[in-house]
């Protein structure tokens, strides 16, 4: 008998199509439910996407359903919530949906769900700790995506600039989903070599990299600013996340992750390199960060725990 992996997608929008578009593609489950506050929506996507089965590498049983699909589900994935707008920042986000995810998660938790949770709606570490908060789950059970597509971008645009494969980019985008994010340049390698050396090597203006980490940081207000919405990396992301808890493959993700110390800072989700297998987040990689990182990391945390004391804590 074939291993149940099923997997809740609540919110239906672009980020959540996307996401289960890259999934038949990719495949890896074998049950997909769909779940929206527009039934016919959910009910329609799901349709269009089981007529795709015939040419996808293997079969997935596609519905829509309600909130009772989560009881049995390895992961339930939260992509609901208000879209940013054009020239808002993710943070400003904050009040708006946390009612939304507050709720949501209620009746995710109220279905009888013992899996792993996966946040996706922005502000993604704010909106990760009110499912963590409202769930009581335990902290490696409540993952949100945080970095993971900031660090895809990093290491496609690095892979451009060097004219390198990005698979042989291995480099992180730290911090909070939004402004306030870093890269720590002394962990990046190329291969097996330092980053620097390489640029070094090749003879190239370190300060080049800041310009890329610009690019990065950029990337989703040209996006928003040129098709109003950024869907399909994250949808990409989110399968590859997905993929890592149900293969148990004990993989290494920037992800959003409650802080209990390390890095010096607690009470906070945050994205931060950790290994991620059929338990959740296993535990957290403690990279030891310059002087100039841990400012850096340090200003990102207080932005967040200052939004979470004035905007998220009197709303749970």
């Amino acid at each position: 008998m074939l291993e149940r992996r099923k997997v809740v997608i609540v919110g239906t929008g672009f980020v959540g199509m996307s996401m289960a578009y890259s999934l038949v593609n990719q495949g890896g489950i074998n049950e997909l439910v769909l779940i929206d506050i527009l039934k016919d929506k959910a009910e329609g996507e799901a349709m269009d996407l089981s007529h795709g089965i015939p040419f996808a590498p293997s079969k997935i049983d596609i519905k829509a359903g309600d909130y009772d699909e989560c009881k049995d589900a390895n992961i339930v994935v939260i992509t609901a919530g208000l879209n940013q707008k054009p020239g808002q920042t993710r943070l400003e986000l904050a009040t708006e949906n946390v009612k939304i995810i507050k709720g949501i998660t209620e009746q995710i938790v109220a279905s009888g769900f013992k899996g792993i949770f996966v946040v996706a709606s922005n502000p993604v570490d704010l909106m990760t700790y009110v499912v963590y908060k409202t769930s009581g789950f335990p902290k490696s059970k409540v993952i949100g995506s945080g970095t993971v597509l900031d660090t895809a971008r990093l290491r496609f645009l690095i892979g451009e600039y060097l004219k390198i494969s990005s698979k042989n980019v291995h480099a992180y985008i730290m911090g909070e989903h939004g402004d306030s994010s870093f890269v720590p340049w002394s962990h990046c390698y190329v291969g097996c070599k330092k980053l620097t050396e390489v640029m070094e090597d090749a003879k190239k203006d370190i300060k080049d990299l800041d310009q890329i980490y610009e690019g990065v940081q950029q990337a989703a207000y040209e996006i928003i600013k040129k098709k109003k919405a950024t869907y399909y990396g994250i949808g990409v992301s989110l399968v590859k996340l997905v993929k890592a808890i149900l293969g148990d493959e004990n993989s290494i993700m920037p992800v959003s992750s409650y802080l209990e110390g390390e890095y010096g800072h607690s009470g906070i989700f945050i994205g931060v390199p950790a290994v991620i297998n059929r338990h959740g987040v296993r535990e957290i990689l403690k990279l030891k960060l310059n002087e100039t990182e841990q400012e850096k990391f340090d200003n990102s945390c207080e932005i967040l725990e200052k939004m979470l004391h004035e905007n998220v804590d009197k709303l749970l």
